[in-house]
């Protein structure tokens, strides 16, 4: 009730030793409560930026922009992968529910229980991760020489590790300590882990698949890291923009004729998505951009994508998820193809 949650919210303010601060906890709570029906809709908007509100709304749509600001301010239900599904008997016995994930066949949602305090989870056979993460990783598909730029943490590396057993794949990351723990997560024997700079990376061979999963503003997480919209200002997209770009390109020259590349981002900012492909694009005319729809249908005929609405997953030629809209975070993926021909 309300009268209790102002109640209780002002005994915290005296347990916190800030007496001086009860009346003014007490005032502004019960104006809040008298006004929530009129101002739910503002208030809701506003615990969002106000300049990040406005270019959703200028750029998604209203509509889309209030249930942004929605799903940010849930609790997310929250998904995860498991590399063996003989897992599912043992976390039962550890009191877990799982429902069926509502993207994709392979994922699962958390019903109930603590999935942390569970041997399967602290020895690696299950990890959270967003679905849409794990459609990132399955939308890169198989390969015998696969790249991952930008491989910390490991989910979707753990996942394309798993799709294609017995490929070469390398997994760079830019910090050395981020790269070991790369190594215990994604303990693959196919994988090879290197600290190393993507911008910078050179290779004696190519690669057939090459994945950007591209450091970016992360607003398409909000719901799941809120500092990041009080940390962030409209400044920092021009210098993602540029690192991400850079990232892109090196990882274009290592991409083999006839090879594929996805780009994505867990961001909803053009600067970070459709500007940085356009611009790479521009720059190097080997490449042309392949449909993200012909992926998803191609996912939905193996069973492993069970969304219906597949047009809503798509902002043609990308796949873009909307939080709110699509019950994950927010990614932006592009599929780049190299021409077929002599390699450079």
């Amino acid at each position: 009730p309300e009268r209790a949650a102002v109640h209780e919210s002002v005994e915290l303010a005296k347990r916190a030793k800030k007496r001086s601060a009860t009346g003014l906890v007490n005032a502004v709570l019960r104006k809040l409560a008298a006004h929530k029906s009129t101002q739910e809709s503002s208030l809701n908007l506003h615990a969002n930026p106000s300049w990040l509100v406005e270019r959703w709304n200028s750029g998604l749509g209203p509509g889309a922009a209030q249930q942004i600001c929605a799903y940010n301010q849930s609790v997310p239900e929250a998904a995860i992968h498991i590399s063996d599904t003989t897992v599912q008997s043992e976390l039962a016995n550890a009191g877990i529910q799982l429902t069926p994930g509502r993207i994709l066949t392979s994922a699962y949602r958390i019903k109930s229980g603590d999935i942390t305090g569970t041997a399967a989870f602290r020895e690696g056979r299950v990890t959270i991760q967003d679905e849409g993460s794990q459609l990132v990783a399955l939308m890169v598909g198989k390969g015998e020489r696969i790249l991952d730029c930008c491989a910390a943490p490991g989910g979707k590396t753990r996942v394309i590790a798993e799709q294609n057993p017995k490929a070469s794949i390398i997994a760079l990351e830019l910090h050395d300590h981020r790269a070991q723990l790369l190594r215990k997560r994604v303990p693959a024997e196919n994988v090879q882990v290197l600290t190393a700079d993507a911008r910078e990376f050179i290779s004696d061979t190519l690669f057939d698949r090459v994945l950007v999963d591209a450091p970016c503003s992360g607003t398409g997480t909000l719901a799941h890291n809120p500092e990041i919209k009080w940390r962030l200002k409209l400044e920092d997209l021009a210098d993602l923009h540029a690192r991400q770009l850079a990232i892109l390109q090196s990882a274009m020259r290592l991409t083999a004729a006839g090879g594929k590349l996805v780009y994505s981002t867990c961001s909803l900012e053009p600067e970070e998505n459709s500007d940085v492909i356009s611009e790479a694009l521009a720059a190097d005319t080997s490449f042309h951009l392949v449909e993200c729809k012909t992926v998803l249908e191609s996912l939905r005929v193996k069973g492993e994508l069970q969304w219906n609405d597949l047009e809503s997953l798509l902002s043609v030629p990308y796949l873009r998820t909307i939080p709110g809209i699509h019950p994950c975070n927010g990614f932006f993926v592009a599929i780049l193809e190299k021409s077929s021909g002599p390699q450079n």
